[in-house]
């Protein structure tokens, strides 16, 4: 199953993620929230997007897969939606402004989902008709 390499690499890269903000809580002693610090916010909020993001993102390319699209589709979107988070993660954890990374990773997300939404729907309705 294609979809499950996806869910792997893009579960390193929350754990990455994750491993960046928790090196920074034991850094500046911060339990809960950012403790003011600027560099752990855009690391947490790097994480948490990542995490708001890639479970609807993989559940739309799984159903994708299982409704019988090509394999060099599915690799398209699966390798398209990494390299998204990956841009996105990295541009935000460079500034907490308007980045080209962050920039980029966001709008290649959404337009990501929305494409695979779209070929979700048609997917199902084409039996239909």
């Amino acid at each position: 199953m294609i979809t499950l390499l996806y869910a792997a690499l893009c579960t390193l890269l929350v754990l990455v993620l994750a491993g960046r903000v928790m090196a920074y809580r034991v850094k500046f002693k911060v339990g809960l929230g950012d403790g003011g610090h600027g560099e752990l916010n855009r690391r947490v909020r790097a994480h948490a997007n990542a995490v708001e993001y890639l479970p609807l993102a993989l559940l739309l390319l799984g159903g994708m897969e299982l409704n019988g699209y090509p394999d060099p589709v599915i690799h398209g979107f699966g390798a398209t939606l990494l390299v998204s988070r990956l841009l996105h993660a990295w541009g935000l954890s460079r500034s907490a402004g308007s980045s080209p990374g962050r920039f980029i990773g966001t709008l290649l997300t959404l337009l990501l989902m929305v494409a695979m939404s779209i070929f979700a729907i048609v997917g199902y309705l084409q039996p239909l008709l």
